[in-house]
C-alpha cells in the first residue's frame, strides 16, 4: 500500500511540475492528442500501462 502511495505522489508531483513550468506545452500535446485517432490514444494508454507494470515488477524484484 505504501508503494501506491509513494507512486501516486510522484506522478502528482510530475504532473505538477508540467503544468506549473510548460503550460504551453501541455496545450500543444492536448491538441495532438485530439488529432489522433482514439484507437492510437487507446493503445498508448495501455502501452504506458504495460511498462509502468513492467516496471514495478522489475524494481520489486530486487
Amino acid at each position: 500500500m505504501d508503494t501506491l502511495i509513494l507512486g501516486i505522489a510522484m506522478v502528482l508531483i510530475v504532473e505538477g511540475l508540467v503544468y506549473a513550468l510548460a503550460p504551453s506545452l501541455v496545450e500543444r500535446m492536448l491538441e495532438a492528442m485530439r488529432a489522433m485517432p482514439l484507437d492510437l490514444r487507446r493503445l498508448i494508454g495501455v502501452s504506458a500501462i504495460a511498462a509502468g507494470a513492467t516496471m514495478l515488477w522489475i524494481l520489486q524484484s530486487f
